[in-house]
């Protein structure tokens, strides 16, 4: 039954910190299922027993019970320490990385997440990490507040502009889990997404030598493709020429833009990349500056991909 109960609410936990959550949120589950009987019952019971029966019964004078008012002071009291104290232990437990724990930087900007790893390269999207393995992960943001979620691990924290926040998980199964970004940031907000993928450490040595596997096979237009969502293009660029906060994608290859500065430009490979790793240097008129650089983010090969996808697009 408690099984079925937490298989009900709460996703499969797949970290060493989930068991003492789940358990500290089963036990308040379960004490108000039992109040929520308990004061039914009794209402119901209540109901019966005084119904008045007749149009001259008068309601029986109620004495003071010094006994019952205890009982019902204390006994809550006793259970909200419980919960109290139960709950700050889990969260000191959480709050605290273990010594040795692997460092990740987390960079947090609308409508993206990027990972930087302690070999100095970078990820965005797609946050690798080794299976059983401490992880605390430090994260800042680049313009607004986010918060970094992964509901599998039990875990979330804010994450603010302008200064540090941290948490940690240990991963205890291989698989891919969701990062929701669950603070309000704006237009994007919905499609700020991430995955934590958890792999054994041979493929995660591997990943940070040779970057993400499933890349390397990829016909560029696909690649790029993937990457206009992964990387957050979607927020900003449309497809199908519509209007967005940045110029649509349709069509774009070979046609002529206006800058704000009143230069123009034709759009070709140089310009796309250019737009991609410098964006402020080519805002084109009628947009407002707000694209941030790729610059020491995004490979080569991410790059060469974009620019066939946008060729594509015709």
């Amino acid at each position: 039954m408690n099984t079925w109960l937490r298989n009900l609410f709460l996703p499969n936990a797949s970290s060493i910190k989930a068991e003492g959550v789940d358990d500290l949120f089963m036990f308040i589950l379960w004490l108000n299922i039992l109040f929520f009987l308990l004061i039914a019952v009794v209402t119901i019971g209540f109901c019966i027993q005084y119904k008045r029966r007749s149009a001259n019964q008068k309601t029986a004078h109620i004495e003071h019970s010094t006994s019952l008012e205890l009982t019902w002071t204390i006994l809550p009291l006793i259970l909200c320490m419980i919960v109290f104290f139960w709950g700050f232990n889990t969260y000191m437990q959480a709050a605290v990385a273990p010594d040795g724990a692997m460092e990740i930087q987390v960079t947090a900007k609308k409508w993206i997440w990027t990972f930087g790893y302690p070999d100095g390269s970078v990820a965005i999207g797609k946050l690798w990490v080794p299976v059983n393995k401490p992880v605390r992960v430090i994260m800042h943001s680049e313009d607004v507040l986010h918060a970094f979620f992964v509901p599998a691990f039990r875990v979330k924290a804010d994450v603010l502009p302008n200064r540090y926040t941290e948490t940690w998980f240990q991963a205890t199964a291989v698989g891919d889990y969701v990062i929701p970004c669950t603070e309000y940031c704006g237009k994007g907000h919905s499609e700020m997404k991430a995955i934590v993928r958890v792999v054994s450490q041979q493929d995660y040595e591997k990943f940070l030598e040779e970057g993400d596997p499933e890349e390397k096979g990829m016909p560029p237009e696909k690649l790029g493709a993937n990457l206009y969502v992964n990387l957050g293009c979607s927020t900003c660029h449309s497809i199908d020429g519509s209007k967005g906060q940045g110029p649509s994608w349709k069509g774009i290859y070979s046609a002529q833009h206006k800058m704000v500065d009143g230069k123009q430009f034709n759009v070709d490979e140089n310009y796309i990349r250019t737009s991609i790793l410098q964006p402020q240097a080519m805002v084109v008129e009628g947009y407002q500056g707000i694209m941030p650089s790729y610059q020491g983010q995004i490979r080569e090969r991410q790059l060469v991909a974009l620019i066939a996808y946008i060729k594509s697009l015709k």
